[in-house]
């Protein structure tokens, strides 16, 4: 992985870069639509290339390794035969899922024992053999496996679970050093910072991870039930330890005013469910603000979803017919919302980077925050 940067913004932290991987260059900031089990929701692989402008994917190590399961992923020749996407994989070691389990998973120094959500069934990661499972799904960046903290947790939770995932990131980095990749094509591996909300454990974490020389850094545990200007906050204090030559990965963030403060703060890559997700609840993002399509408003709103979008399903369809879709709970209204959703949030990445190079991002992201905070 080669990481180049371009550009920084006068007054921001904000950086414009590139990354090469062995699938092709990612211009940043980037944001990643979200393939949990190898698919992004309803959406085609050449959508996502041609309509949606997608650079880069994720997949989830959890998901993936309980179906369809490592030995068809292998036998396909990896994730990106598998499925078709011939650019960048990004993959999550699964930490989180295993987190979100809490009733079905046991922490243990070994690693993580849980419970299939599928069939119950017993299963355990550990920080080697997640590397192992990466190393199959042939993702281009692989994550280190983690205890994802809670927001809410108190101080003395927190330092257990750091201590944790720092001596668990030692054992997946030396495995990853030990270990090659399957086809023929490089993988690198992120450290994850953790920490919770405790600015000294955040600064000790990033100090740790920085240390290891990885190719590039995540910042974990953040949009888990803490305030927004907390997130922030501790998205200032990583940053100011995290080397600058690296990319800086912010996981599961989020809004399309949470990305902008993310980018304002030196955050280069971020992916999130909430455009796929709240699209297929009728909720659509705009330059101009958020439309619920189920309200009456639309009912007879004959003008295009947006006139100048930068996806096809933009123009080609009317708010009315949109609503009248997700109303009569058609399978295409999900579909039409996941495409458009998708398609601003990177629409919106690429205007923040063209503004970091032209030297105006902080004042086009003051407009654009007040804007994109509407509910129209």
């Amino acid at each position: 992985m080669k990481f180049t940067l371009e550009a920084t913004a006068p007054g921001s932290n904000a950086r414009a870069a590139t990354i090469q991987t062995d699938h092709g260059v990612i211009e940043t900031p980037i944001f990643m639509p979200v393939g949990t089990a190898g698919t992004v929701k309803g959406v085609h692989m050449h959508e996502l290339r041609e309509d949606i402008g997608a650079q880069i994917i994720l997949g989830n190590t959890y998901h993936l390794y309980l179906r369809p399961g490592m030995d068809i992923i292998h036998r396909a020749g990896g994730l990106h035969k598998f499925n078709g996407w011939e650019r960048p994989i990004l993959t999550d070691s699964g930490g989180f899922q295993v987190f979100s389990l809490s009733a079905n998973r046991k922490l243990t120094e070994e690693g993580a024992k849980f419970r299939s959500h599928i069939d119950g069934s017993l299963h355990l990661f550990t920080p080697e053999n997640v590397v192992d499972i990466q190393r199959t799904i042939g993702s281009d960046i692989m994550m280190a496996l983690d205890e994802c903290t809670p927001g809410t947790a108190d101080r003395s939770y927190a330092r257990r679970s750091l201590d944790l995932t720092k001596r668990w990131l030692e054992r997946g980095w030396k495995h990853y050093k030990e270990t090659e990749p399957l086809y023929g094509h490089y993988q690198s591996y992120f450290p994850i910072v953790q920490g919770c909300t405790y600015a000294d454990m955040r600064r000790e974490a990033a100090e740790h991870v920085a240390s290891l020389g990885a190719d590039g850094h995540a910042i974990g545990g953040l949009a888990v039930g803490e305030p927004a200007e907390v997130m922030y906050d501790m998205i200032e204090v990583v940053n100011e330890v995290l080397p600058a030559d690296k990319p800086r990965y912010l996981m599961g963030v989020g809004t399309p005013v949470n990305i902008l403060e993310a980018i304002d703060r030196g955050v280069d890559m971020m992916d999130c469910v909430m455009p796929t997700r709240n699209g297929r609840n009728g909720m659509l993002f705009t330059p101009e603000g958020t439309m619920n399509m189920r309200n009456l408003k639309w009912a007879d709103d004959f003008s295009p979803l947006q006139a100048d979008g930068p996806a096809l399903v933009d123009r080609v369809y009317s708010k009315a017919y949109v609503r009248h879709l997700f109303i009569a709970n058609e399978l295409l209204a999900m579909q039409i919302a996941s495409i458009h959703n998708l398609a601003f949030y990177l629409w919106l990445v690429k205007e923040a980077r063209r503004h970091i190079i032209a030297g105006d991002f902080k004042q086009w992201k003051t407009e654009m925050v007040e804007k994109l905070s509407r509910r129209l």
